[in-house]
């Protein structure tokens, strides 16, 4: 196996997932698994999680189908923008449907009419995402058309926050009261609403009890990440991922000689210089170079030089590190937002950026 690998704990995104349930309860819990399980890895992760949770989130059709090659039965809502064209996938595979315009509404019932299918369908209201939905103050004619919709199941309806991971909740706190008044639409006709209203990201989850409703959506903090720095911790979750590697190479290097590509970096002292086989054509970031550090047998070192496509070089100074010691990239003391704040970006994209090529490895 490849010395550059992720471990990850699956008992650990258990107790994750379990913390969120004891505080949000009675709410249902659909944890998102988009973009490869926030990068932890859809293969190991959606199996050993499904039977656990009560609905599964993902962003892409790809992505649902994909789960269901994997044998998950669980109901499982896209929620990222869908084509119209797209739609007799969700049919084939029994995905639900984000229903964010009437046209696509129109097209999904029209099409379940034609196949003698029913289709499952949550309806998407913008409350001040301003990325995909129907805007609340344009909603009442879209969800009159719903009501219209004879052959689709309209299970649910939602919405996004884009500010709940804040320390300022004043626009969390408007969306929500937008999507409320959005939801009296049904009240004022003595209608049921859809019987799942759910609106709360992590952000919401950790800071906006008020947007709980019917179900959840936890993303990066089910894998023990908070999604900001300067949001609450109400919630104790812990990272269920390490990313390991070992030294590949170790010289002694003596001053004036530079370091790797563009020669960014040179030693002003004899030093040890290791070098780690991992880069950023594995989601290491080039733009770490010079920022990051690493632990090498237990201690923080930095790194030095370009980081490369597929290496890079850790100063030890006058340690000894040898061929075959542990290195660590993340985790056991280095976080997502260290990498994150090295990277000049956030954890999410530390996160979804490590590459296809780094193995995962699951552990219980």
């Amino acid at each position: 196996m490849r010395p550059t690998f992720l471990e990850v704990n699956l008992s650990q995104l258990r107790r994750n997932l379990d913390a969120i349930r004891a505080r949000v309860g009675p709410a249902l819990v659909m944890p998102m698994l988009k973009a490869n399980a926030y990068g932890h890895g859809l293969d190991g992760v959606a199996p050993f999680i499904a039977p656990f949770v009560d609905y599964i989130g993902v962003a892409t059709v790809e992505e649902g189908i994909y789960l269901r090659g994997l044998g998950i039965d669980k109901s499982i809502l896209v929620a990222g923008g869908i084509l119209p064209e797209q739609i007799p996938l969700f049919v084939e595979h029994d995905l639900t449907l984000s229903a964010s315009s009437t046209p696509l509404l129109r097209v999904a019932d029209q099409l379940a009419d034609k196949i003698s299918k029913r289709i499952r369908a949550h309806l998407k209201i913008d409350t001040g995402m301003e990325r995909v939905g129907v805007r609340d103050t344009e909603a009442e004619s879209f969800l009159e058309f719903s009501l219209t919709c004879k052959h689709l199941d309209i299970e649910g309806i939602y919405s996004h926050f884009a500010n709940s991971d804040a320390k300022d909740l004043t626009h969390a706190k408007l969306q929500v009261e937008r999507f409320n008044e959005v939801l009296r639409f049904y009240e004022k006709r003595s209608l049921p609403a859809p019987r799942l209203r759910h609106m709360a990201n992590s952000g919401g989850i950790l800071q906006v009890p008020d947007s709980y409703f019917d179900m959840v959506r936890p993303g990066i903090m089910f894998y023990g990440v908070y999604p900001a720095p300067e949001t609450a911790r109400t919630i104790e979750v812990n990272p269920a991922l390490t990313w390991r590697s070992r030294v590949a190479y170790s010289k002694i290097v003596p001053p004036g000689r530079p370091i790797s590509y563009g020669s960014l970096w040179q030693p002003e002292a004899r030093t040890r210089i290791v070098t780690v086989p991992c880069g950023y054509g594995d989601g290491y970031f080039r733009r770490m170079t010079n920022q990051a550090r690493v632990i090498v047998n237990g201690k923080s070192y930095p790194q030095v030089g370009r980081i490369c496509m597929d290496q890079f070089m850790v100063d030890v100074g006058d340690d000894l590190a040898e061929v075959g010691d542990e290195v660590i990239l993340l985790g056991e003391g280095i976080s997502a937002d260290d990498l994150a704040e090295w990277a000049g970006t956030n954890a999410y994209e530390v996160l979804t950026n490590i590459g296809a090529r780094v193995p995962r490895v699951y552990i219980t």
